[in-house]
């Protein structure tokens, strides 16, 4: 059940749940972009799964209910979704080798930011090998000389980034609650906390190798006991 504080946001004009407002969760706040977060950790968890034997049964249970609550997230869509996408795409159409990592081959746009890349930043030593001897004006000409070059490359590199791309438009209270009960494991929050747990262990189930048969074979009727159906009473 929906905290108290979080169902009294919903009564507000916008309709629009409050960002790192209480949910009534200690500790859990308002999550910003939910269904942006949602999809692109799904996606993850599915990509990282194709890692796993077809036959593996926590490759079976985990993508069917991945691909189940993916669905759920992708049909609720926010108002001006539409139009949103269709600005987002004219914008990356301008420049599609920047936005490479957003924009898919169906022409959907994947949920996920670019790598961070940091160049090393000039640090004023002067690299250039000089003349034996060099006088205090040719080191100080060379100094400059470095300081303006490295100035006009990071001015090259600047130009050519791409400018940030429009957020997606936040569900209204009533899509959140929505979802909420067509998943039925509690808040958004808590199911994008569950998602990202998820991505986690998949790594370490991959490591792992859990498809694989055990080292020591279970002694026989080891785990009968907790079969359905063996320890029941009968009527």
């Amino acid at each position: 059940m929906r905290g108290t504080l979080r169902l009294l946001a919903k009564v507000q004009p916008s309709k629009i749940l409050e960002v790192n407002a209480p949910t009534g969760l200690t500790g859990i706040l308002t999550h910003p972009q939910p269904r942006p977060a949602l999809i692109h950790t799904y996606n993850q968890i599915l990509d990282k799964l194709k890692a796993l034997p077809e036959s593996s049964v926590y490759r079976q249970s985990t993508e069917a209910i991945t691909k189940s609550r993916l669905k759920i997230i992708e049909d609720t869509k926010p108002v001006g979704y539409e139009e949103w996408l269709s600005r987002v795409k004219a914008q990356i159409e301008k420049n599609p080798a920047a936005y490479s990592h957003v924009m898919q081959k169906d022409g959907s746009i994947a949920y996920s930011e670019p790598s961070e890349t940091t160049s090393e930043v000039w640090d004023g030593a002067v690299r250039e090998v000089l003349p034996e001897g060099p006088s205090t004006e040719e080191m100080a000409n060379s100094k400059a000389r470095a300081i303006r070059a490295e100035e006009e490359r990071l001015e090259v590199e600047e130009s050519q980034r791409p400018s940030e791309l429009e957020q997606e438009p936040p569900l209204d209270a009533d899509q959140i609650n929505d979802i909420e009960n067509k998943i039925g494991a509690g808040l958004v929050e808590e199911v994008i906390m569950v998602a990202e747990g998820e991505l986690t262990l998949v790594d370490e189930m991959i490591a792992a190798r859990v498809w694989e048969p055990l080292e020591e074979k279970a002694a026989p009727g080891q785990w009968d006991y907790f079969e359905r159906g063996t320890h029941t009473g009968t009527t």
